[in-house]
């Protein structure tokens, strides 16, 4: 019998990643309690997975924003807006503010860089249109800024966000589902598509074994919740 993770590991390659029109609808996590300091957490048994991110969720306010659609980057604009709020309302630092962002789902996506949206068309199979409006997107809107581009256009990038000292996860889940989607189009092994496929996630971003157990263990981390879609 097909277990329910490999159902749905074949549906995230067959569906998720095609962007087909009909998928299930997304129900908003629960919120857990809203903690001021985290309660000491169990290490993990293996090194399998990085949990070395949890040790950075430090200021004084910490927030999870949990982005299951690329639903036009809210989630990273929310986050920087949120920090920009709080320096201008309490005089907050940036310092102060811990900000974490879990890509999962579609939004998983805007983990993956240029090269990856253009290869495999990513902005078609999401029916993403470009700047224009006339052509299918072909790289990730939240991968990169312009050369020169002045600073708020950098901060709203997901390499600025994590300069900064935000923090990004992404869904492990929807990832096998990118590497089901590199082995089957290069026709390559898996072991040499999951290469690929790390080579082609943004520098920082940090694989999560899935997303809604990213946002859990952000939240067990202090997080307030947000749901940026």
């Amino acid at each position: 019998m097909t277990s329910p993770r490999r159902r749905f590991l074949s549906w995230l390659g067959s569906a998720s990643l095609l962007g087909v029109a009909s998928r299930p609808s997304l129900v908003p996590l629960t919120r857990l309690p809203d903690h001021r300091d985290a309660s000491p957490h169990d290490a993990p048994i293996a090194e399998t997975w990085d949990m070395s991110w949890t040790s950075r969720v430090t200021g004084k306010y910490k927030a999870a924003f949990d982005s299951p659609e690329v639903a036009g980057g809210a989630a990273l604009y929310r986050a920087t807006a949120w920090c920009d709020q709080y320096k201008e309302v309490y005089g907050a630092p940036r310092t102060e503010m811990s900000p974490v962002i879990v890509l999962r789902h579609l939004g998983f996506m805007l983990a993956m860089n240029d090269a990856f949206w253009s290869e495999y068309e990513v902005g078609k199979r999401l029916k993403m249109r470009d700047d224009r409006g006339r052509k299918w997107a072909t790289t990730n809107p939240l991968g990169s800024a312009p050369a020169g581009a002045k600073a708020d256009a950098v901060a709203n990038t997901i390499p600025g966000f994590i300069a900064a000292g935000g923090i990004v996860l992404a869904c492990g889940w929807t990832f096998g589902g990118a590497v089901s989607q590199i082995a089957a189009r290069d026709k390559i092994e898996r072991a040499a598509a999951d290469t690929k496929a790390r080579s082609m996630l943004i520098p920082g971003v940090i694989l999560q074994p899935n997303g809604i157990f990213a946002v859990l263990r952000a939240q067990e981390a202090g997080c307030s919740y947000v749901l940026a879609s």
